[in-house]
């Protein structure tokens, strides 16, 4: 087969299929950002059970996604990344279908909680395959010159929709209960799959030879870890920011996910394109160095509004490491493997998400939400000195051959 790279990729990435396809995204992932921060207000608050158990219904989520990506990349890369696309769309509607089942009356606490449970199951795998086939479908018409850019506009389209999300959802649910949010959270990915469904399919490319998902994973793990440690922070304020800002009784509580994606989505318009210019490590060293600054903000905040700074700060830090580290997975596979790399790639950003929450919550439990933070402070911390080392050895000067 062709391949899938455009050929006007050498052109500006004005596309009118790739910005529809961005906003078709943002839209669909106004799903997940509406059940955010409802999730835990409504196992902690209405049904009763522990700060653990929040953020398991939350974790839950991003461990389906986790186990689902190697799936994804597989199905994008062999059959196309619209079908993918699209079924991600469906499982989006199914989840939140479950989920709307949770919160109706008559259910104990416990049942409603398992129904919960597969509601945010279902969302995550919606999540890896929409992830994977658009980030897939977009480089496709874009052109892997740009992966950076294309990397950071879709980053900017799902944490837009989280930013706007948490608080709508918050909203919704203060007013009509989780299942009226729900109700909401399913009609958006519909509305999202009227508009794919009408985009033309790029071809499909033929590999001679696909390796396994692990020896993928071995090329680009120092990526992967990278990412992975980023994820930390964000996941931290997507489980318990609300937690922590009712538990201080400070007012705004679904501001956290807006203020951190305020953050995001401003460095991603500005330096988007970065990585494709000077490369990805540094870019990655310089953000989690931002990103670490504002999650000690938020340990440390004795207000709610050097919380919301210590938010925006981590939004600002976190939002050009996945597209930074994205772009040299792009470059370190052949093009037909490309939804397979990028859903591995992925992975490790989920793991962070998936773990977050259930151990965080059992810290919370312990210590308090504050100390949530402090452990995303120092995975910051950790991710830098990975991102220095790997910089500082690529920047070293080969052996001349004795």
């Amino acid at each position: 087969m062709t391949s899938t790279s455009s050929p006007i990729a050498s052109s500006a990435p004005m596309l009118l299929p790739f910005w529809w396809l961005v906003g078709v995204l943002f839209v669909a992932c106004l799903c997940v950002g509406m059940t955010l921060p409802t999730v835990p207000l409504f196992v902690a608050g209405t049904l009763g059970l522990g700060n653990a158990w929040a953020g398991l219904a939350v974790g839950i989520a991003f461990l389906a996604t986790i186990l689902s990506r190697g799936f994804a990349g597989t199905l994008t890369d062999r059959q196309g990344a619209k079908v993918a696309a699209v079924r991600g769309l469906f499982c989006y509607m199914a989840g939140a279908l479950v989920c709307l089942a949770a919160g109706l009356p008559g259910l104990g606490a416990i049942a409603a909680y398992a129904v919960l449970l597969i509601g945010r199951l279902l969302i995550g795998v919606g999540e890896s395959l929409v992830a994977v086939g658009t980030i897939t479908w977009c480089i496709g018409l874009v052109g892997p010159a740009r992966s950076g850019q294309v990397l950071a506009w879709i980053g900017a389209a799902i944490y837009g929709a989280l930013a706007v999300g948490g608080p709508l959802g918050i909203a919704l649910y203060d007013r009509l209960g989780l299942a009226g949010a729900m109700a909401v959270a399913m009609a958006l990915p519909a509305l999202a799959l009227l508009a794919v469904l009408p985009l033309q399919a790029l071809p499909v490319m033929a590999a001679a030879q696909r390796p396994s998902i692990w020896r993928v994973v071995g090329r680009i793990a120092p990526q992967g870890a990278i990412v992975c440690l980023q994820g930390i922070g964000f996941a931290a304020i997507g489980a318990f920011f609300a937690l922590h800002f009712r538990a201080q009784g400070w007012a705004h509580a679904g501001l956290g996910l807006t203020a951190f994606g305020a953050g995001f989505v401003l460095v991603r318009l500005l330096f988007g394109g970065l990585p494709d210019r000077i490369g990805g490590l540094p870019v990655a060293a310089a953000s989690l160095a931002v990103e670490t600054l504002g999650q000690a903000l938020l340990w440390s905040a004795a207000t709610p509004n050097a919380a919301l700074a210590g938010a925006f700060m981590t939004g600002l830090g976190c939002s050009m490491v996945f597209p930074a580290m994205g772009r040299d997975v792009v470059h370190r596979v052949a093009p037909p493997l490309r939804g397979t790399a990028m859903g591995a790639f992925s992975a490790f950003q989920d793991l962070a998400y998936g773990l977050t929450g259930p151990l965080a919550g059992l810290l919370a439990d312990r210590t308090g939400y504050r100390g949530v933070f402090l452990v995303g402070t120092v995975a910051a911390v950790l991710g830098l000195a990975i991102a220095l080392g790997l910089w500082i050895a690529t920047r070293r000067p080969a052996a001349t051959p004795q």
